[in-house]
């Protein structure tokens, strides 16, 4: 296993000479895993590392979760950083799901202590099965081809080690180790969706279609991961092209050259612009791209408001504005 790791972290130049890496660790077996395999691995590489816990308070053994992390850390002389939050206090005040809720916690703390630290990477224990889960969590919530690509590897200063390896795999190696990880009970109860695709879903789909599912999703989701980011090539030089202006709170596209584009590549323009605005593409529907491009293709100069974002789409003068709406 520890081979197949390297392999990941060269194929998708994870990790460099003098990295210094936030790991993300719960204490299960998924986490315990790469942090073990960081330790093996940090002198061959010459990368130094610091390990981020929290504890989200939901579980009574919760504690001794966060015991266990602190005493590996110690044993291996590894600076640990904790912390408690009532996760579920939090997705009441917050009006958000406590899973939403438990990871905007734990990035927030990551990239906390990432400064803190003067650390450049975060990494986090992402396998296989997650990104199978993803896959398919993304189908079922009618996902375009952006959403079958899964978890990638490496996104800007995130990175995923075990992304090409199995459940199986990390289970064997938590023996071999003798790494007696914490077992999180809640993983199995069937409350969440995420929960009802590892436990339900997927079990009746290796049973009855297909047992190397994970396999098969993963290798659909690699081959989507390389056709978006030949999409993302071609998008980037045709926003170049019809770019008019860029602004901090707008920008402003040629609109006979936006039409002028498959729609595809329309579609991703809006994307790909939203994106420069905000910083993110959640919260952006089919529906909405699909009532931007019939806008463009009318000439109409009405103002359209795409819900959860703070942004109007102006038609005038052959001009397509991206405006921030304050």
């Amino acid at each position: 296993m520890k081979e197949k790791v390297l392999e990941t972290i060269k194929k998708y130049n994870l990790i460099e000479t003098n990295d210094k890496i936030v790991i993300g660790v719960s204490g299960g077996p998924d986490s315990i895993t790469l942090l073990n395999m960081l330790v093996e691995l940090k002198q061959e590489i010459k990368f130094d590392i610091v390990v981020c816990h929290v504890n989200h308070m939901i579980r009574k053994e919760a504690i001794e979760d966060e015991e266990y992390v602190i005493k590996f850390c110690k044993k291996y002389n590894i600076e640990c950083f904790i912390k408690r939050i009532e996760i579920e206090k939090e997705a009441k005040q917050q009006k958000i799901g406590t899973e939403e809720a438990g990871r905007k916690a734990r990035y927030e703390f990551f990239n906390e202590i990432l400064k803190k630290t003067s650390s450049n990477k975060i990494a986090t224990a992402h396998t296989a099965n997650d990104n199978a889960e993803t896959v398919l969590m993304n189908i079922l919530r009618g996902s375009g081809s952006n959403g079958l690509k899964g978890i990638e590897p490496k996104r800007d200063n995130l990175i995923r080690p075990l992304i090409e390896c199995n459940r199986e795999e990390i289970e064997k190696y938590c023996k071999e180790k003798t790494l007696n990880p914490r077992i999180d009970k809640t993983n199995f109860e069937n409350k969440y969706t995420r929960n009802k695709i590892r436990n339900l879903l997927i079990p009746y789909i290796k049973e009855n279609f297909n047992p190397n599912i994970i396999e098969t999703i993963n290798r659909l989701s690699d081959l989507c991961k390389q056709e978006n980011e030949y999409i993302e090539k071609v998008t980037s030089i045709k926003f170049k092209e019809i770019l008019i202006e860029k602004q901090k709170n707008q920008i402003i596209l040629d609109l006979n050259k936006f039409n002028l584009q498959e729609t595809v590549i329309k579609s991703r323009l809006v994307l790909y612009t939203i994106n420069i605005l905000f910083g993110t593409r959640t919260g952006i529907e089919k529906k909405h791209i699909e009532d931007i491009i019939k806008l463009c293709g009318n000439n109409i100069g009405n103002k359209f408001l795409i819900p959860n974002k703070k942004v109007k789409i102006l038609i005038k003068n052959k001009k397509i504005f991206f405006i921030v709406n304050e």
